[in-house]
């Protein structure tokens, strides 16, 4: 039988067991502290150490090109009618409804304050274009002879090998496309005449496909060349640290094969002599463009509780005051599943998704009370630890800020449910907001009949779709930000009423 044991012994025991359960509840309490503090931005030092714990993989799976990414089956969708009638807000004020969402006025940059930023594209990208072609386009000097390479450093060509025989062809035709006037060779450079900037898992490659068999529409020779968001500041893929920034000048090679359509198309003193306009219109569709401004707290500023101090519009509005944008919008429930679905790698289900979702709830109502929607929308830090990417379908967060320095009629913004219900209406609307020429029948028809581009892999379908209780939740979280939406746009299909 075995000794008693002492009182002291029995005393020491239980104090044990409280200091124990003291330096675990010590412990906990330090971690919201850290976790509270890292929120809400209180120090750049403790937020660069927590930056640093992430290794710079501040960029998801969604950087890469649409083209490289696997497809999945096409979906069902109950399409609804689209109002052409569209109010312009008021953005002094914001859209309250019962208080839950504040949309606030933002500080817009002067453009001397841009410069700053990036010196560079004010010295490269000229206050005017070419008068009669439609593309934002211009005439750059070039220094090079014909033993050096044009694409020989260029940083999608090294990066993308799938591009090597785009480049190739391009490099063979180089010196037949120089101007040369008063003994110096000149190339014509172009930028997008209009941008698809978004959403992602909202049908913008689908469009994207449809719209390039137009024979007026040159796009960029990489659909997503993420260059306005991400590549201008060498972020490329997840997972690897930050690479040498991508120049400009990479970006606008990218436009090469438009601008030697542009060309063939009309030389500047033809078109001068007869006074027609060139209709061939650039365009490129990195759907990363309307909601990604990540990299503003690692290159703009060193503090994650404020708000972005430049946005990427700014830089657009800066050289393109009218440029024209389309967007592709989505359920934002929906789309949040479809994300989960494509980008995620291993262990997919519905159970794992719910438990996703909550969590990402949770952290984001922690961020709300911490700082503001914007901050919140655009924090690179807080969004990185979010399991599912949540603030995507904070549709009128972006839209909001990108209408304080563009006018809401230079958007067409569709949803993904017609467009996938009437696929010819959804382009006849994309046609004539481009001021497009119509398409011949047996045009239209090819553009039409086309298989759906992306759709959802098979693979992902088997899992079924999600929880009845993840969605109800969801659609709670969204419905506030929907109904700014829809009054933003006055049209109520943006409530995405079932």
């Amino acid at each position: 039988m075995p000794p008693p044991r002492s009182s002291a012994w029995s005393f020491g025991k239980n104090a044990g067991r409280r200091t124990l359960c003291s330096l675990l509840v010590a412990l906990m309490i330090t971690g919201l502290v850290v976790a509270s503090y890292a929120l809400s931005g209180g120090r750049s030092d403790l937020i660069q150490v927590l930056s640093a714990s992430f290794s710079r993989d501040f960029t998801l799976p969604s950087n890469q090109s649409g083209t490289e990414r696997p497809k999945e089956a096409s979906q069902s969708i109950k399409g609804c009618a689209i109002n052409l009638t569209y109010t312009t807000p008021n953005l002094e004020t914001s859209y309250l409804d019962k208080g839950e969402i504040h949309l606030t006025p933002r500080r817009i940059p002067s453009i001397a304050e841009l410069e700053q930023y990036e010196p560079h594209l004010f010295s490269v990208i000229p206050h005017q274009f070419l008068h009669l072609c439609r593309s934002p386009c211009w005439y750059q000097k070039y220094d090079g002879n014909k033993n050096s390479d044009p694409y020989g450093i260029n940083a999608y060509s090294l990066y993308a090998k799938r591009l090597h025989n785009i480049f190739e062809k391009m490099r063979r035709g180089f010196w037949s496309r120089l101007t040369l006037r008063e003994g110096r060779y000149y190339r014509l450079r172009c930028l997008p005449h209009f941008y698809i900037i978004g959403q992602p898992k909202c049908g913008t490659t689908d469009l994207y496909d449809r719209l390039r068999l137009h024979p007026n529409v040159q796009f960029s020779v990489i659909k997503e060349p993420h260059w306005w968001t991400r590549k201008r500041f060498g972020i490329v893929r997840l997972k690897e640290p930050f690479l040498k920034p991508f120049p400009l000048e990479d970006y606008l090679d990218l436009f090469d094969v438009a601008a030697q359509k542009i060309q063939d198309f009309h030389n500047e003193d033809a078109l001068l002599d007869s006074g027609r306009m060139n209709q061939i219109l650039t365009g490129e569709a990195s759907a990363s463009t309307m909601w990604d401004n990540s990299p503003w707290s690692y290159f703009y500023d060193n503090v994650t509780n404020t708000e972005p101090p430049v946005l990427i519009q700014d830089f657009i509005h800066a050289f393109q005051p009218r440029a024209k944008f389309i967007v592709m919008l989505r359920d934002p429930v929906e789309r949040l599943y479809s994300d989960y679905l494509y980008f995620a790698i291993s262990n997919k289900s519905a159970e794992d998704f719910n438990d996703k979702v909550n969590e990402s709830l949770q952290m984001f109502e922690s961020c709300l009370q911490a700082s503001s929607l914007r901050s919140c929308a655009y924090n690179t830090t807080f969004s990185n630890t979010l399991p599912v990417r949540l603030q995507v379908g904070l549709y009128v967060v972006y839209l909001w800020d990108w209408l304080s320095v563009f006018d809401l009629d230079q958007f067409l913004i569709l949803r993904l449910e017609d467009h996938a219900a009437n696929i010819t209406q959804s382009m006849r609307l994309v046609y004539r907001f481009l001021n497009l020429g119509p398409l011949s029948v047996t045009q239209e028809a090819s553009v039409t009949q086309k298989q759906a581009s992306n759709s959802r892999r098979p693979e992902d379908c088997s899992l079924g779709p999600m929880l009845p209780h993840t969605r109800q939740v969801l659609i709670d979280f969204y419905q506030p930000y929907n109904q700014k939406l829809a009054q933003m746009l006055a049209d109520r299909a943006f409530l995405w009423e079932t």
